[in-house]
């Protein structure tokens, strides 16, 4: 399945993109997957042509508005360690949710460490996988909605919640979130005992099955904001290498969330092996997935305050968006 391709509009043209065009500035056109905008072309009016980006305008953007706030000469501070952005932070809880859930799985399949003890690890993880996915959820709700404009020109009071359902990053986000709070419900009664084969699928499968449907559905909409199409490949960025794991590991939660449903039969799960599996790789996916997060935002942020280009864009030597 192929996404759209770039589609030019008329000048002055509106397309579905959330950015806010300046006076003078002119749209040529737009690419995405299905009615979601991702892409867009346009022309300044001095007539040179950028490239915006969705995922790097957003990435971006928490790091424009420090650049601005600090007069143009904010101190970089190193890949690894900047505890001062809020997306260090959400790649840190990611990073921490993503760990339990490897250690967790290994520790089920291996270990002679108790269930009780087990089940706390999957719940700890569980939260700090929710912590994360709400700051996720909060830069896609905090975006800049400008381009072309100086750093922090069109900043707005931070907002908690939004409801922007044409965008594909928010949606993403929002989908996440929501399968977290699924991962919390299976996790806290999973820490119980004592229950019935029905009890079990209902209480704890139900919302385990949930919570992996979302993260799939999440991050294939994550996957197509970065190719611009449902299904694509661009091997040599890092944004694509980072939904790719993503993707990997929900589909590896999912294909666990398969494999522990208990069996009336026999009230033992498909298989064990399986399930502790893939709750170890998707751990490990999303681990990694997570620590790429810090060089993918250093990297935007210090694009943007070097060139001074309009958040998410890029200079555009022709008049097509393909292979943004």
């Amino acid at each position: 399945m192929t996404g759209r391709s770039a589609v030019p509009v008329a000048s002055g043209a509106s397309v579905s993109g959330y950015v806010e065009v300046p006076e003078g500035w002119e749209r040529l056109g737009a690419e995405g997957p299905g009615p979601f905008v991702t892409a867009e072309l346009l022309r300044a009016p001095d007539g040179h042509v950028v490239r915006w980006r969705s995922r790097s305008h957003r990435k971006s953007s928490d790091g424009r508005r420090r650049f601005a706030g600090a007069g143009g000469d904010a101190p970089r501070e190193p890949v690894w360690w900047r505890p001062r952005r809020r997306q260090w932070w959400m790649a840190v809880l990611f990073m921490v949710g993503s760990a339990c859930f490897l250690v967790g799985g290994v520790a089920a399949q291996w270990s002679t460490t108790s269930r009780p003890a087990i089940g706390v690890v999957f719940f700890v993880g569980s939260i700090f996988f929710t912590s994360a996915a709400y700051l996720q959820y909060a830069e896609a709700v905090n975006a800049e909605r400008g381009v072309g404009q100086p750093p922090g020109a069109a900043t707005r009071r931070w907002r908690p919640v939004s409801w922007e359902p044409h965008r594909i990053d928010w949606l993403a986000s929002l989908v996440q979130f929501v399968g977290t709070l699924f991962f919390n419900v299976t996790t806290f009664t999973g820490m119980k005992h004592g229950f019935t084969v029905h009890q079990s699928n209902a209480r704890v499968w139900a919302p385990d099955a949930l919570g992996s449907i979302a993260f799939l559905v999440s991050s294939e909409l994550a996957y197509a904001e970065v190719c611009h199409r449902w299904v694509g490949f661009r091997w040599s960025s890092l944004s694509w290498r980072i939904v790719g794991l993503n993707l990997l590991g929900s589909i590896a939660f999912g294909i666990s969330a398969i494999a522990s449903f208990v069996e009336p039969a026999t009230g033992e799960p498909v298989s064990a092996r399986l399930a502790n599996g893939g709750t170890s790789l998707g751990g490990l996916c999303f681990l990694v997935g997570a620590l790429l997060l810090m060089p993918e935002a250093a990297a935007e942020e210090r694009a943007a305050a070097d060139t001074g280009a309009p958040a998410g864009a890029q200079a555009a030597a022709s008049s097509g968006i393909a292979g943004v």
